[in-house]
């Protein structure tokens, strides 16, 4: 990339200068953040599912008392 061509240009749409301006004003305030928080990833969000616990692949406990074999074969019925 030489130096006449632009950094930033639009690709799609038609922007004002304003919507521009606020473009380049929010990238500038989140690579600020970024550079003042040592330049660190942020860490990122706890799962949300318990999905990787292998206690999910155990079969869940069967069902007792009378006319428990009925309901263990046919949970429907």
């Amino acid at each position: 990339m030489s130096s006449s061509e632009p950094y930033l240009s639009i690709v799609r749409g038609d922007a004002t200068p304003e919507e521009t301006v606020a473009l380049v004003a929010a990238l500038a305030a989140r690579a600020a953040a970024g550079a003042a928080a040592g330049g660190a990833r942020p860490t990122p969000p706890p799962a949300t599912g318990n999905w990787r616990n292998p206690a999910h692949r155990l079969r869940p406990g069967l069902p007792h008392g009378p006319g428990a074999w009925r309901r263990a074969f046919f949970p429907g019925g």
